[in-house]
């Protein structure tokens, strides 16, 4: 089991002022593999207030004061690279290479694209050549709390903390209860690289806990929350009372539209893209429309992709797909694909049920239905596991219609070889980012949705100023 580390407030590590525990479990095994405390309200009551005061000289350093800091996180994050993915790896079931490499390396991605940004961020302007004596200041919008999910935990740590430092923002990080050991390998990492005391805090808890009093706390200024578009409206109720901003990244549905002139990858690398992390992934392809011309050809060689996919322990390396993360996501899933069967799906890979040879852990067979309509409830809700939906389309005005038939618009995906064709549709999707023919957004690319998917951005400038306030000053002096 890991050692147990409790809270991060005001710069040293503290007790919960009430016992709280709480279980960690593998979801490769089902058994307990740390325990953490739980805060209560005089726990956030503690680093908020501790936030508050140092905001009074943080929010006021120089630029060159927090790029020194954020730079500083990227050693340490880098030295710390394997104690991060195991953690990983054993918390919420990412396979150990995977977490090598996309876990652990989206986290040191969007820490370095930070620092490009914002070596070229300017957080005074003038409004314009007609105004000379008018100036834009951005400023630090204040304390913010910080609340993440289990699924990708050093991806939306890292954009959310660094992103805040960067403002001059002070921070209360809850992790989920769910995967936090990581957070706490992460919080150590901003202890060793010098962040001063107050400006980042740490107290786990769950959502109606620490999450709530965060969420409705006084003195928080902005709350920036991943997680279910449940969660995030029930955030903005809370958050309404004080008028506090609220950044959301939320769930999505991606459609992933495939014309019948798509490259010969195009198949098995949507497939692939959809079991990625178990397919728990808010951005994942987990629609497949495909072209009448080619979708029989389609069917059969997504089913014999997905079939090849293999499912194992997170401890082991390999190319494999581990557990989903818990036994409630493991049991909705399930529901959900035998759902997809009652309701006149056709299974061409996968079903219900552990894949064979694994009975213990929170396996899910990698699964694909054919001829799915857009009223049946798996092409409706996210599933946020290894099952893709095909659906069939005659048109492109089709295709769109049914792309942009969904609460969510987070990312949607094109593959065609008619580069107007693809520039048209993606123009029409009602989605905060399109990828064509498998080319990924490039460094500072801003993530967020449309929507029911949220209405922040995250990464590179635009993630930046979600954390900063506008101030318009007139009669600046320019001697």
């Amino acid at each position: 089991m890991i050692e147990k580390r409790d809270f991060y407030i005001n710069g040293q590590w503290v007790a919960p002022a009430v016992a709280n525990d709480c279980d960690v479990i593998d979801p490769s095994t089902e058994e307990i593999c740390a325990v953490i405390s739980l805060g209560g309200q005089a726990d956030t009551d503690a680093a908020v207030a501790a936030a508050k005061e140092a905001f009074k000289t943080w929010g006021f350093t120089s630029k060159a004061e927090r790029l020194e800091l954020i730079e500083s996180i990227f050693d340490a994050y880098n030295k710390r690279a394997e104690d991060l993915a195991q953690a990983m790896s054993l918390e919420m079931g990412a396979p150990i290479d995977l977490s090598r490499s996309s876990q652990v390396g989206a986290g040191s991605w969007h820490i370095k694209n930070f620092i490009r940004a914002f070596k070229g961020f300017e957080f005074d302007k003038t409004l314009g050549d007609h105004a000379p004596n008018d100036r834009l200041l951005y400023e630090p919008i204040g304390v913010t709390a910080l609340i993440t999910p289990w699924n990708w935990p050093m991806n939306q740590v890292t954009l959310k903390v660094v992103a805040a430092a960067a403002a001059g923002c002070t921070m209360v990080l809850k992790p989920s209860e769910v995967a936090p050991l990581s957070s706490i390998v992460w919080t150590e990492i901003m202890h060793e690289a010098g962040t001063p005391a107050g400006v980042y805090n740490m107290v786990n808890g769950d959502g109606v806990g620490v999450g709530s009093q965060l969420t409705s706390h006084p003195d928080v200024d902005m709350v920036s929350f991943t997680g279910s578009t449940r969660a995030g409206i029930a955030i903005s109720k809370a958050a309404a009372d004080t008028i506090k901003r609220v950044a959301l990244e939320l769930g999505g549905k991606g459609a992933n539209i495939l014309f019948e002139d798509a490259d010969e990858k195009a198949v098995k690398r949507g497939v692939l893209h959809m079991m990625q992390n178990t397919g728990q992934s808010c951005n994942a392809p987990s629609r497949m429309l495909v072209q009448s011309s080619i979708y029989d050809r389609v069917v059969e060689e997504a089913a014999e992709v997905a079939g090849k996919v293999q499912v194992g322990p997170a401890s082991e390396e390999g190319r494999h797909i581990g557990p989903v993360v818990n036994e409630l996501q493991w049991t909705k899933i399930q529901d959900l694909i035998q759902t997809g069967i009652d309701e006149g799906a056709r299974l061409v890979a996968g079903g219900t049920g552990r894949p064979e040879g694994l009975n213990k852990g929170y396996y899910v067979k990698p699964t694909v239905f054919a001829d799915v309509t857009p009223d049946m409830t798996i092409a409706r809700e996210e599933i946020f596991g290894p099952v893709l939906s095909i659906m069939k389309f005659d048109t492109e005005e089709e295709a769109v219609e049914v792309a942009n038939d969904t609460v969510y618009g987070l990312t949607n995906y094109i593959q065609t070889q008619d580069g107007a064709r693809a520039n048209r549709v993606a123009r029409q999707m009602r989605s905060g980012m399109v990828e064509m023919n498998g080319t990924s957004r490039a460094a500072g690319s801003p993530f967020g949705g449309y929507k029911q998917s949220g209405n922040g951005r995250e990464g590179g400038i635009l993630g930046i100023e979600d954390f900063l306030e506008v101030k318009a000053v007139s009669g600046w002096s320019n001697d």
